[in-house]
């Protein structure tokens, strides 16, 4: 009799617990399986693209030509070992692809040790330039370098080394040599269109200029100042050169409290006598913020002696166009709407513009991205794309015939494609290597939200909610994205790192959380007063007040468990869940840091006591006052008041959020009793560049909520 009770009693548990939660449908490996795509690239000739697959951490490069654009692999790398593959490009006669390998370019900081070593490999990696032939054969190392541009007659590269510009056969037939010798440090080097002249900038770390290299003669600079000059673009016919200058490092001090506005000016120069022209700059009404979108401000030639840029003067990034620069004409706008222009390029014969925005008929595309194109001589724009798909980083083919972009929507994960200019379906490039267990078929459609803080602003979000079954309220998660100015999407988003928490997200929602993803006060994609809100960060966090109010959201919610809802995010959403689980932890019951910022006083110089001692435009109340806000800014002035537990991650080698905040905030919240848990991850970055840490760490994630939340 007592075994029947047992064995009855057994069942009965099975039985509520598998009401309770969903049936798990699929893996954290399976949804993080998808091969990612990036650095996708146009041949100068014909209709081939390139780009590189990220599959399970291992990266390589692919090619597809029309008319039947197959995809092809011509690397052969065979290991997840957190190497990058970046900065591709074709040889202006197609036949060669040159690529870097090595480093971590999302932090831009080599760090003490040198490259990164995520996995622990016994000899140090490098950065290196390597090419491959498009036709097929075996890649091969031009030199150790980054920061390249092939010559216009594809026959050498030159790049950046030990920061000077160096020079090497693109075939690897001879050891790479230094082309000229500049002080200090040389960058970003171009070819001019006939391939005599290299422009590239001379960085003097506190101001810079742009240099001109021709052989046999000495290097000329444009203009040298105290400014700082960048991002030099030849004009089609070589004879100008645009590019941005900045104020040199310097000037009165500032309370760190103070929005201090990046001021700089577009210009173009004769090639030849090196005569000056400003364009257009940001002192003009209003002022520009475009340096602080996530692309900075973008201008390329166009034809009829047209210069395309990107501006910020009307609410959101967009658009316009300047007639023979240097003549006085101003710009006009091609892109007027309210939305914002993210990527775009022009087609082969510099007349047309493609661009992608979060724009269409539908409301809810503005949470999406599509293709569209407008002459530069101005029109009507034509739409490439609609519906829910998600289409960005558009390249033309060199036969004018097809838009190359990548694309994704809720269920199928980022992969590139091809549309017909003129207008059409797209086809997918590289579908047969996406694995046949990749669960598109189980994931949900997450849908547009939007609450207001108690400031009264209206934050946006989108919504996953878990399949019907088990319990009538759920446990949910508030999502945080890192970084400030970005966007979270109604499907994959177009950042790898992003689409990586994406899947964790459709992950969690599938065990049965109700996810809601938030786009905060300096999220792009909602307008300017949206984007650069007043005492955000360090002045004051106010974009805290959006994550609150999504937990307050979620607590309104029939479908939602108010008192089981938790809260996870990376970096800046490292930072904001911090500061969630300090200051309201009677709203978010757990959390997971992911190599969050903790102590916002160290950003504060010594500079700037120095000058303040002496009352040199900020004085110490200034800097008591900035030190006294950055502390209540940061999570570790709400040790006192943090209750819930917490599941920290990082990496060591993170170059961009130093490790000592995690140790450091750990300290502190054992000292107070509060339930820590960690994960380390050895030797990675910032964002993982091994896929098995992206695993381990959304394996934990989940089994952390499951525990704590369920």
């Amino acid at each position: 009799m007592r075994t029947s009770v047992i064995a009855l009693l057994a069942a009965f548990l099975t039985i509520s617990a598998a009401a309770q939660s969903p049936t798990r449908s699929f893996s954290v490996e399976q949804i993080l399986s998808f091969p990612s795509p990036e650095n996708l690239t146009v041949s100068p000739v014909g209709a081939a693209v390139a780009w590189s697959f990220n599959e399970r951490g291992v990266r390589n490069v692919y090619v597809a030509a029309g008319p039947t654009f197959a995809a092809r692999r011509i690397t052969s790398y065979r290991d997840d070992d957190g190497q990058e593959l970046t900065h591709l490009a074709f040889s202006n006669d197609g036949k060669t692809i040159v690529y870097v390998r090595g480093g971590d370019h999302g932090s831009g900081r080599p760090g003490d040790d040198g490259p990164p070593n995520p996995a622990q490999l016994p000899t140090q990696p490098k950065i290196q330039i390597w090419s491959v032939p498009v036709a097929g054969g075996d890649a091969k190392i031009l030199s150790d370098g980054d920061d390249f541009a092939i010559s216009p007659d594809s026959s050498r590269v030159v790049f950046v080394k030990e920061r000077r510009i160096w020079t090497a056969p693109i075939d690897g037939s001879k050891p790479a040599q230094m082309l000229f010798f500049a002080r200090s440090t040389s960058e970003s080097p171009a070819w001019s269109p006939d391939g005599r002249t290299l422009a590239f900038v001379s960085n003097r770390t506190d101001h810079s200029y742009i240099g001109l290299y021709t052989p046999d003669q000495p290097i000329r600079f444009i203009a040298p100042s105290t400014s700082r000059d960048s991002l030099p673009v030849w004009s089609p016919d070589g004879k100008k050169i645009a590019f941005l200058r900045q104020p040199g490092i310097g000037g009165t001090p500032r309370s760190p409290l103070a929005r201090i506005s990046q001021t700089w000016s577009l210009l173009v120069a004769d090639s030849q006598n090196l005569a000056l022209s400003t364009i257009v700059t940001s002192g003009e009404s209003p002022v520009d913020p475009i340096l602080q979108n996530p692309g900075g401000i973008v201008f390329r030639w166009a034809a009829d002696n047209t210069l395309v840029v990107s501006l910020y003067r009307d609410g959101f990034p967009h658009l316009y166009t300047i007639q023979n620069p240097g003549s006085g004409s101003k710009p006009v706008l091609r892109t007027p709407g309210s939305f914002m222009v993210e990527q775009w390029t022009l087609t082969p014969d510099l007349r047309t513009i493609i661009y992608s925005a979060n724009t269409g008929p539908d409301r809810s595309d503005i949470d999406r991205r599509h293709l569209y194109k407008v002459a530069v001589s101005g029109g009507t724009a034509t739409a490439l794309t609609s519906g829910t798909t998600i289409n960005w980083s558009p390249l033309v083919t060199a036969d004018g015939q097809s838009v190359a972009f990548l694309t994704a929507d809720a269920q199928r994960a980022p992969i590139p494609a091809v549309v017909p200019l003129s207008g059409g379906t797209p086809r997918i490039l590289g579908g047969e290597r996406v694995p046949a267990d990749f669960p598109s078929a189980q994931l949900v459609t997450p849908e547009l939200v939007s609450f207001r803080a108690s400031d009264g602003v209206e934050a946006h979000g989108q919504i996953f909610k878990p399949a019907a079954g088990g319990a009538s309220r759920k446990p949910a998660i508030v999502y945080v994205h890192g970084g400030g100015p970005r966007q979270m999407l109604l499907g994959w988003h177009t950042r790898w790192e992003y689409a990586n928490d994406y899947g964790i997200n459709q992950y969690l929602a599938s065990q049965g959380f109700v996810v809601l993803s938030v786009d905060y006060r300096l999220s792009v994609g909602y307008g300017e007063a949206f984007q650069f809100p007043e005492h955000t960060g360090m002045r004051g966090a106010t974009e805290y007040r959006d994550i609150l109010a999504a937990g307050r959201y979620l607590q309104s919610r029939s479908d939602v468990d108010g008192r089981r809802i938790g809260i996870w995010g990376a970096s800046l959403g490292g930072y904001l869940t911090a500061l969630a689980l300090g200051r309201n932890s009677d709203v978010f019951a757990a959390g997971v840091d992911v190599h969050g910022v903790h102590d916002r006083i160290p950003v504060l110089t010594q500079d700037q006591v120095a000058h303040a001692m002496v009352g040199d435009g900020i004085t110490e109340s200034d800097l008591k006052q900035a030190v006294k806000v950055a502390y209540e800014s940061s999570p570790i002035s709400t040790v006192s008041t943090w209750k819930s537990p917490v599941l920290f991650i990082h990496g060591d080698d993170d170059r961009i959020v130093n490790f000592r905040q995690t140790i450091d905030m750990k300290n502190r919240l054992l000292e107070k009793g509060v339930k820590v848990e960690e994960l380390v991850l050895p030797d990675d970055q910032h964002d993982s560049l091994l896929w098995q840490n992206w695993k381990t760490s959304a394996t934990a994630l989940a089994d952390f909520f499951a525990r704590k939340l369920k």
